[in-house]
């Protein structure tokens, strides 16, 4: 049975004004020179596909926290990790959990990634990649990846557990972070983002999910954007939050809802956006949508002088 398709609370007018907008960020932002410091930077350095998946899952994970200390953590990581990241995880033991022992970025340990590369090391074996993996819990049916993503997870925590006497591990947990524990699932959503899209931007080296089933990664900066925008009514990132606003952009670019992550990210990132106004905001694309116009008027009003 066909699922009636959600009508929209945007009319045909604004969502062709805010696809307007979304294009002219997308041609102005979605390139590559643009990534650093984005960990995405670290999957370009890998053309084998075994390898980029590796580097995808570990950057995702460990994507939280101060943009400098991820990337000084990830350099650490895959320096560790050799020239060939899934020869690392294939050929994982007691040795290389060793040499990984002292690596620590904020509450994340070396036990914690030893135990995360365990796991990787027998999917390759049983299944020859991530991808053939998180395929498994594919279903045509579903509506969007939450569903494969929540079984991906809670597979390898089960996994985990079985060879620990029944014992989970919080720190593995987090780096697994499952939809069904409430997550908005940011790092994972990034995750897939960047496997499955293929993009000057996105490396989508994998050909078995398809993107118009992506859930965009929302975090409090991309949440702030979309709610400027008008793409979500709820007060908290959530889950169903991070749904909504996927929905919202899947009325704008059914095939990929995702395409405009990146590049409307980069309004935070690369122009240092934090809501507040600044002389910059007048060269913003999103200027209309967030009223920072109107903001300008009053200030010049109240102070003319600072503007003149």
């Amino acid at each position: 049975m066909t699922e009636k398709k959600k009508s929209s609370h945007l009319s045909v007018e604004r969502l062709a004004e805010i696809r307007n907008v979304l294009e002219k960020l997308y041609v102005k932002y979605n390139h590559r020179r643009l990534v650093k410091p984005d960990p995405l930077q670290f999957l370009y350095r890998y053309s084998e596909p075994a390898d980029v998946e590796i580097v995808a899952l570990l950057a995702s994970a460990l994507a939280y926290g101060r943009v400098q200390q991820i990337e000084k953590s990830l350099s650490r990581l895959f320096e560790h990790m050799g020239g060939s990241p899934c020869t690392f995880v294939r050929e994982f033991d007691l040795r290389k959990r060793a040499k990984l022992k002292d690596f620590k970025h904020r509450f994340t340990a070396g036990d914690d990634i030893s135990d995360l590369l365990e796991l990787l090391r027998d999917v390759c074996e049983r299944f020859g990649s991530i991808e053939q993996f998180f395929v498994q819990g594919l279903d045509a049916d579903d509506t969007n990846i939450i569903p494969a993503l929540t079984k991906f997870c809670d597979s390898l925590c089960t996994m985990y557990a079985e060879r620990h006497n029944g014992r989970q591990s919080s720190g593995l947990k987090y780096l697994l972070a499952s939809p069904a524990r409430g997550s908005a699932c940011k790092r994972l959503n990034l995750f897939l983002r960047w496997m499955v899209r293929d993009d000057d931007v996105d490396p989508g080296p994998w050909r078995s999910v398809d993107k118009a089933k992506l859930i965009v990664p929302v975090d409090v900066h991309m949440g702030r954007l979309c709610k400027i925008l008008g793409l979500y009514a709820r007060k908290t990132v959530t889950l169903s939050a991070a749904v909504e606003i996927t929905e919202s952009f899947a009325e704008i670019e059914p095939a990929d809802p995702v395409k405009y992550d990146f590049s409307l990210s980069r309004i935070g990132i690369v122009e240092n956006c934090d809501g507040g106004y600044r002389p910059t905001c007048n060269d913003c694309e999103l200027l209309d949508f967030c009223g920072r116009r109107e903001h300008e008027q009053e200030d010049l009003r109240k102070a003319p002088s600072v503007y003149v």
